[in-house]
């Protein structure tokens, strides 16, 4: 079942370092740092920890010969490491988790031994169909109560079993009687991108296929056989579709696409988005689509209609309850019948503008990334003639939102390779076996472009994780403090 769910902090505490150690995934994973505040005061040989104060839990590891959880506190954006022993006694509660999570992450990473999980459905992405398991409308908490189950493979079967964890089967390990390399191993392809770059290139056949219709989805069925060329990163750019509805479809586009864009109109809802879009390429013209009073008489109040051009940055000294003080600004030229005025517009301003769009260029996807700041509005003008269906080209319009990096492994098939494709590690459900088989040509064939729709939950973990550096700091208060 797809969704995104808030966690909701676990009210019981846990009475030592031990329990939470021992109930509580911890792990090198950006999942795997749980944070717990103490109802005490916690003092250390150079260090007290302030009751109520959040301590993330990095890893367990034995220090001194004895095990400890190494931790971190955040005090006046300082971090301080140290680490608690797990024999430290107290009152540990979970702390409040405001990040959203797929039911696979939770179930992995969130649900604490012996406990239950309380998780409540994020509405923001969330559309209810015929097909969801929850009734209409519904907005409340659900408690997951995980099912597990083992996955095993069998002598001289290539098919993965799958035994139910509660069944009254009597097991008995008979490891030391059997050759374990005479099984066959399932790797994930994150497991194959682990393995080094000289063992590439390999042949592989797939024991569990993905789902998809889409290509090359549909020809990784089960019993193929595949050659896996190499492991890499790869530059794509995440795009949306301009739609007003909430039907709008995610896409990550190659560099290697070979269609051409046109530019579309972007829209900026403040002062401080023109600042960050502005380019040294061109002056940024923009219309009015809202008005706005200023309330200093040093600064322009804005009418629906009014254009300009925008300049640059800088700070003005405005009058502010009887004093003088001094606050960004954003210099423009207005575009007035004859003529033009310079004028400041606050940085905090809520407004609204449109962009007025001189360039009939056609822009292919590498000029645009590298003479453009995203967000970038396009619609496609020439589609990509070497995909048998570009999907890009049915779109009103597109948002290029980020550019990320991203694993991909380069395949073909083994049987007829005449061309090959990337797929995605992180996003792709398959599991294969190695076969000890040579690779009749490591020069992989032609590399077919493809383009790539996400669903709004792998969206969403795209823009939550990938490249948060590039992103513009936040916007400044909307009036002067």
């Amino acid at each position: 079942f797809l969704g995104l769910y808030k966690v909701v902090a676990d009210k019981t505490p846990y009475i030592s370092i031990e329990e939470i150690a021992r109930k509580v995934p911890i792990g090198p994973t950006r999942f795997g740092h749980p944070s717990f505040y103490s109802t005490k005061d916690i003092k250390l040989a150079n260090f007290t920890i302030k009751h109520d104060e959040q301590i993330i839990f990095n890893s367990v590891e034995e220090v001194h010969g004895m095990m400890a959880v190494k931790c971190v506190v955040v005090r006046n954006n300082q971090s301080h490491s140290f680490t608690l022993p797990l024999s430290q006694e107290g009152e540990f509660y979970e702390c409040e988790d405001d990040q959203i999570y797929t039911l696979k992450e939770i179930a992995e990473w969130k649900i604490p031994r012996c406990r239950n999980r309380i998780v409540k459905l994020s509405n923001t992405l969330h559309m209810w169909d015929s097909s969801n398991p929850l009734p209409e409308n519904f907005d409340g908490c659900l408690i997951l109560m995980p099912v597990y189950e083992v996955q095993a493979v069998m002598k001289f079967r290539k098919d993965i079993v799958h035994i139910l964890s509660d069944l009254d089967v009597e097991v008995k390990d008979v490891t030391d009687y059997y050759d374990i390399s005479s099984f066959l191993q399932p790797l994930s392809l994150e497991d194959l991108f682990e393995r080094t770059s000289k063992e590439f290139p390999m042949v592989a056949e797939i024991m569990e296929g993905p789902s998809g219709n889409q290509k090359p989805y549909n020809l990784l069925s089960t019993g193929k056989e595949i050659i896996i060329y190499k492991k890499y990163q790869a530059a794509r750019v995440l795009a949306s579709e301009m739609r007003s509805d909430s039907s709008k479809r995610h896409y990550l586009i190659p560099m290697s696409y070979k269609g051409k864009f046109k530019r579309r109109p972007r829209e900026f809802p403040t002062a401080y988005d023109l600042q960050i879009a502005r380019s040294q390429k061109e002056h940024l013209h923009v219309v009015a689509t809202k008005a706005f009073t200023s309330p200093h008489k040093e600064l322009f109040s804005v009418s629906v209609g009014d254009q300009f051009l925008v300049q640059q940055c800088q700070t003005s000294e405005v009058l502010y309850e009887g004093r003088k003080k001094l606050i960004d600004v954003l210099a423009c030229e207005q575009i007035l019948s004859d003529s033009y005025k310079t004028v400041l517009l606050p940085m905090y301003m809520e407004g609204g503008f449109v962009e007025v769009i001189h360039d009939k260029k056609q822009y292919h996807l590498s000029e645009i990334c590298k003479e453009f700041h995203l967000p970038f509005n396009v619609k496609v003008s020439v589609r990509d003639l070497s995909m048998e269906k570009d999907v890009l080209a049915a779109a009103p319009g597109l948002q290029f939102e980020e550019e990320i990096t991203d694993s991909y492994l380069l395949i073909s098939s083994a049987s007829s390779p005449v061309e090959s494709w990337e797929i995605p590690v992180c996003r792709l459900n398959m599991l294969v076996h190695l076969l000890s088989k040579d690779v009749q040509t490591v020069v992989p064939p032609m590399t077919r472009t493809t383009v790539e729709e996400v669903s709004e939950e792998e969206y969403y973990m795209l823009r939550r994780y990938e490249n948060l550096t590039l992103h513009p700091p936040p916007r400044p208060p909307k009036k002067p403090t």
